[in-house]
């Protein structure tokens, strides 16, 4: 991943999170977040954003992240770190702890996935 350099202009945001609300049919063997409640999860995390304060911050919707098998799926931008949250605690610890802290929730992290061909 590339840094941001000194003479780019400025971040508009420090941080995104992407969230999947990607929808697979029933029955599809990865399958999808939303149906995990991913669309649930978003819209809590952009209402709590704004109530702590988390400032520079953007919550967005993201179509398939390739990750439903394990989701709901987030990705927190520019650190490249995916997270899995199943609910308004997770989403609660990855704000003050990971956006609001600088640290990172070990126990929601992903490992990375297989490398494709």
């Amino acid at each position: 991943m590339s840094a941001h350099r000194a003479d780019d202009p400025p971040l508009y945001f420090d941080f995104h999170v992407f969230v999947c609300v990607n929808r697979r049919p029933d029955g599809h063997p990865k399958g999808s977040c939303a149906a995990r409640g991913s669309e649930r999860l978003r819209d809590y995390m952009k209402v709590r954003a704004k109530q702590l304060g988390v400032p520079r911050a953007r919550v967005n919707a993201a179509a398939c992240l390739d990750r439903c098998e394990v989701g709901p799926c987030i990705v927190v931008y520019p650190e490249g770190i995916w997270y899995n949250v199943q609910n308004e605690t997770d989403v609660d610890e990855v704000l003050q702890t990971h956006l609001l802290g600088g640290g990172r929730v070990t126990r929601l992290m992903l490992d990375l996935p297989p490398a494709r061909d």
